[in-house]
């Protein structure tokens, strides 16, 4: 084996523990360590690359659109810094290929708080408060489906896929890297000594992903925590009384219950900031999304973790139907929501949540022939012992839904306040004058 590629084998372990230390400072909410020092990321070739000239050359391959096959798409085209590294429209999905007629089958997730991810594991076991542990099923990993566990994998995804950037192989991707505007850069900061980095193709194409994820793991631009709630559980700001209601609504498991799968947190100082997923995969029977090509054919489902993407799970009919629980932070930045983008208002989406059982004919529609509501349209019967109706879906025993009107709109004006880039402090409300007085006396 090769100098180099002995090297580069190093550095992905290296970069693998590297931000496995980021995630976990991250998460807890301590300063983060200074960058490109021995201690927080031991240097491949000697003194280089840092972890910042890492980020910086993963910026500039991020943005560009001279690396796919169209010589018009970037990473940014479909992850748009603007709209939290999400879809820059409500396109269910956006196209691309060589010609960008190409469409997949999948909405385009945000980037950002995909830091933290545990790696796929079909049983993963969460403690009890009894001493227990209780098995929570499939849960981790990246993508709709799980079926890539680091950010580097995920990175190249999107490079060589038919529908999206389309270099047909990673030689094709190495044609285009070489007559970049940073090719130069690349070579001087990844060739080993003595060699050229470009001599060596999948020496290459792995320091594009790893840049990618050098970039992507920034927590300035992907999990910056300055949302309305973060300042809100730092003190810092006072949450309306409809975000507050909103708020309540979310957590109760009589009612939203929607920190079930997107775990918030409250008020304590010991909590780490949330994150709003559990990493787990869940059924929701989400509506047919009638204007995707795929979808043109009606045998064509989606089935998430037991394929078409994902192979390993084909033998496996009680996960199909079920998709990885994504992160709400920044959800109302989105314009289309679940893995197909069959909706387009946040409202709708907690809406379907409350009425799906209830009124599936809003959702589904009526059978031509029968004129009877339609159920599950997006998911084949043999499958629907697997949809989740934990509530909200369960009514109430009145038949009623849990949510109400007026709910559904606290719930949405709570979610609002998980975009970032709060800046508007609000301070707490003065004391009044008895309570003070009362406050000094004591």
């Amino acid at each position: 084996m090769s100098p180099s590629r002995l090297k580069l084998g190093a550095a992905l372990l290296v970069l693998a523990s590297t931000f496995a230390v980021a995630v976990a400072l991250a998460c807890s909410g301590e300063a983060m360590p200074e960058i490109g020092t021995e201690l927080y990321h031991p240097l491949v070739y000697g003194d280089h690359p840092t972890v910042e000239e890492l980020s910086a050359l993963g910026r500039k391959i991020f943005i560009d659109a001279s690396l796919s096959a169209s010589g018009k798409q970037s990473c940014a085209s479909c992850h748009d810094p603007k709209a939290a590294f999400g879809p820059p429209n409500a396109l269910a999905v956006q196209p691309g290929g060589p010609q960008l007629n190409r469409f997949g089958f999948r909405n385009t997730p945000s980037l950002t708080y995909l830091h933290s991810p545990v790696a796929f594991t079909e049983h993963f076991y969460e403690s009890e408060p009894t001493g227990g542990s209780d098995d929570e099923g499939p849960t981790g990993g990246r993508t709709w489906d799980g079926r890539v566990n680091t950010g580097h994998d995920q990175a190249l995804m999107p490079l060589l896929d038919p529908n999206e950037m389309g270099n047909v192989d990673h030689r094709a991707l190495l044609q285009r890297l070489v007559k970049t505007a940073y090719a130069e850069e690349f070579k001087t900061l990844l060739s080993p000594p003595g060699e050229n980095v470009f001599d060596d193709m999948k020496a290459s194409v792995a320091w594009v992903s790893i840049a990618l994820e050098a970039f992507e793991n920034s927590p300035r631009e992907f999990h910056a925590f300055t949302s309305k709630y973060d300042a809100y559980l730092r003190d810092e700001a006072e949450l309306s009384p409809r975000e507050l209601r909103g708020m309540d609504l979310f957590n109760d498991m009589k009612k939203g219950n929607c920190a079930s799968c997107h775990t918030s947190s409250h008020k304590n100082p010991a909590s780490h900031l949330p994150i709003f997923t559990d990493f787990g995969f869940v059924a929701l029977a989400v509506p047919r999304n009638t204007s995707l090509p795929a979808n043109q054919d009606p045998a064509f489902h989606d089935l998430g973790l037991c394929g078409p993407l994902r192979s390993d799970m084909k033998a496996h009919p009680e996960y199909c139907g079920l998709f990885r629980t994504p992160s709400l932070r920044n959800v109302a930045l989105k314009k289309s929501f679940f893995h197909n983008g069959a909706l387009h208002s946040l409202r709708d989406v907690v809406e379907f949540y409350a009425t799906r059982d209830l009124q599936p004919e809003k959702w589904y529609g009526h059978d031509p022939k029968t004129g009877k509501p339609i159920k599950y349209n997006d998911l084949p019967e043999a499958y629907w012992a697997n949809v989740n109706a934990d509530a909200p879906f369960k009514p109430l025993r009145n038949g009623k839904p849990r949510l109400n009107a007026a709910e559904v709109d606290d719930i949405v004006a709570f979610l609002r306040t998980l975009s970032d880039g709060y800046s508007a402090y609000v301070p707490p409300p003065a004391a009044s004058a008895p309570a003070a007085q009362t406050a000094g006396l004591r």
